[in-house]
């Protein structure tokens, strides 16, 4: 994972463009590249290879135009990552997870490697000429621009499969094969797109599930503000989707609304409230966002069948 040099000044925020080449990235990176000029397999891919330290503190991370795969190979760790002027939002990671990065703009990351294994990661740049040719052949939208989502510690098992073959096949000890290369990236390319593709502006997903870093992102959001009014576009934002799509993908996704799922949310809080405090039904109402106990009390009364007092009673 990239870090800027030990002379650069971590709190001062990059201009926007603040940006490196893939190969460039070598010189923001702490750690040595384990994979020779050599073993790179031609010009247009290029992979790097860190054993990182276990506690690194906040850095900045240049943008880079090719899309950029960050593929744990082994060790666990926890990382933060953040857009200037943003949240830190956390991805507890292990060998197989993988982040996706295709933004052209700076980011910040810090991380803290779990137990004593190296925490050993695998850089991959796809060539732009490449993913944009198969962009147009595989996406749905001919004739818009295709980017990829931005993607924080998942877990693909297909995409653990067609890294593992480019890992092993960097680091045997005879010259890597370019036309094997060539064509696994060729295939993960395609995967990605038809995955974790989406419009450029960002307003026609190609996916019809909400992701499961931005379905968690949204849950810990809504969770964090239990006592508050449902605000749709709020929720939009943070999984990075205009409302419309948002709330498309998330009801395939959970078989609910935002809405609906915030306000099941609020009866669950409510529900243990009741179970483990002495508070009133006003109270609780009150602490739930709702302006009164009645109001409170014909939204419990709609999603469970019974008044919060027979609730509490029974």
């Amino acid at each position: 994972m990239p870090h800027l040099p030990r002379n650069t000044n971590p709190t001062k925020e990059p201009a926007p463009t603040f940006r490196t080449s893939p190969r460039g990235m070598d010189g923001f990176v702490p750690s040595r590249n384990l994979l020779k000029n050599d073993d790179a397999p031609g010009n247009d891919i290029y992979m790097q290879l860190y054993a990182h330290q276990h506690v690194v503190d906040p850095f900045l991370v240049p943008a880079v135009r090719e899309p950029m795969l960050v593929w744990v190979v082994r060790g666990a760790a926890s990382v933060d990552e953040r857009e200037l002027g943003r949240l830190w939002q956390t991805a507890h990671v292990k060998a197989h997870d993988f982040f996706l990065i295709h933004s052209q703009n700076p980011y910040e990351i810090r991380w803290q490697a779990q137990g004593d294994a190296p925490f050993e990661v695998l850089h991959l740049y796809l060539p732009l000429p490449v993913f944009e040719k198969l962009a147009e052949e595989t996406s749905t939208s001919r004739g818009r621009n295709i980017t990829l989502r931005e993607v924080s510690g998942l877990r693909d098992d297909k995409v653990s499969t067609f890294l593992d073959l480019l890992y092993h096949e960097v680091i045997r000890p005879f010259p890597p094969s370019h036309a094997f290369i060539e064509g696994i990236v060729q295939s993960l390319i395609v995967h990605l797109i038809r995955e974790y593709g989406q419009a450029q502006d960002g307003a026609t997903p190609l996916e019809t599930r909400l992701p499961a870093h931005r379905l968690h992102r949204v849950q810990t959001y809504l969770q964090a503000r239990i006592g508050e009014k449902f605000d749709l576009n709020a929720c939009a934002r943070e999984a990075g989707l205009s409302p419309y799509h948002f709330s498309r993908l998330f009801k395939k996704t959970t078989g609910t609304t935002p809405s609906r799922y915030f306000i099941a949310q609020k009866i669950a809080k409510s529900q243990q409230l009741m179970r483990e405090s002495d508070l009133g039904i006003l109270e609780i109402a009150l602490i739930l966002g709702y302006e009164s106990s009645s109001h409170f009390s014909q939204i419990f009364k709609r999603e469970t069948g019974m008044t919060p007092r027979q609730y509490r009673q029974g």
